[in-house]
């Protein structure tokens, strides 16, 4: 059960949640989803607000599904924006690797943002004070939300109910990420949560045994970083699949080898022709029933 001054959009998993909160310095919101979805964004705060304006944009972290958005609701309510202070230098020189734009075929509008926040800090929001927890694996500058009055984890990527985010830093040589991913969750157990509000997917109320999942996952991709870089190749093609809509499966092999983070991550761990990588994302995400074959194209089949 969620206060009545806040208000959950679960979106489709192109596009991160946004928590909308309303009272003390005016309306804020946690993360802007992605950029295709901008004006789908703007016309919930609309409705949501009733015409009103919105005060203040969080995020959690910056990649494109959580931050993508923000230029937009910028322009339209000229709200003041924060952001981890791990990601402002990323911001500032807009580093196409590091915040997985165009290295990975996702997009974003550049923005400006008006302050930070670090782990340690408290942040009012909708009449709630939230505790700044540091949530570093999928990425390493990223933060969750903790109100311990409410017992509302805003878990961003850390948490699903079924998972968390791909752990990008792990695959491309940081021997750490996978310990700082397994920190993160048990910060997660150690704190009183009743609800937890995720990035992606429905919001849920115990965290055990989404915890249990997510600790046998993680201990699955530590013993086997390849089990993970097939993973991760599969998400990022459902990802380009969600915003594009549809991919000739005769260019699929070129597309593996012209995008960076693709072909990188195949010549690190999957090390298949561009041909067979091709061949087995059609066929495993095929079989997944992910996507399917629409003429020549492949199409998704999972919510955008």
């Amino acid at each position: 059960m969620l206060p009545e001054q806040l208000q959950v959009f679960e979106r489709g998993w192109l596009s991160s949640n946004n928590v909308l909160m309303r009272g003390g310095d005016g309306a804020a919101l946690v993360d802007s989803s992605y950029v295709a979805h901008a004006p789908q964004t703007l016309a919930l705060l609309e409705h949501a607000l009733g015409g009103g304006r919105l005060a203040r944009l969080v995020n959690t972290h910056c990649h494109s599904d959580h931050m993508g958005g923000n230029r937009a609701i910028q322009e339209a309510h000229g709200c003041r924006t924060t952001i981890p202070a791990g990601e402002a230098p990323l911001i500032d020189r807009w580093d196409d690797r590091e915040l997985v734009l165009g290295f990975a075929d996702q997009r974003a509008d550049r923005f400006r943002y008006d302050d930070t926040i670090a782990p340690g800090d408290t942040l009012r929001l909708g009449d709630i004070d939230w505790q700044v927890l540091p949530a570093p694996g999928h990425d390493p500058h990223a933060v969750m939300l903790y109100a311990p009055q409410e017992r509302i984890l805003i878990s961003a990527d850390a948490l699903w109910e079924d998972g968390f985010g791909v752990i990008f830093p792990a695959l491309f040589g940081d021997v750490t990420a996978f310990a700082e991913t397994r920190a993160t969750l048990e910060s997660i157990a150690r704190i009183d949560v009743r609800t937890v509000i995720p990035g992606h997917g429905r919001v849920f109320g115990a965290a055990g045994p989404a915890l249990e999942r997510a600790f046998r996952r993680l201990e699955g991709y530590d013993r086997d970083i390849t089990r993970h870089a097939r993973h991760a190749a599969k998400v990022m093609i459902v990802f380009a699949l969600l915003d594009k809509r549809r991919l000739p499966v005769a260019r699929l092999p070129r597309y593996v080898e012209e995008v960076g983070f693709m072909r990188e991550l195949n010549a690190r761990h999957l090390h298949l022709t561009p041909e067979a990588l091709a061949e087995w994302l059609v066929a495993d995400l095929g079989r997944s029933g992910t996507i399917k074959r629409d003429g020549d194209d492949i199409v998704p089949l999972v919510r955008a």
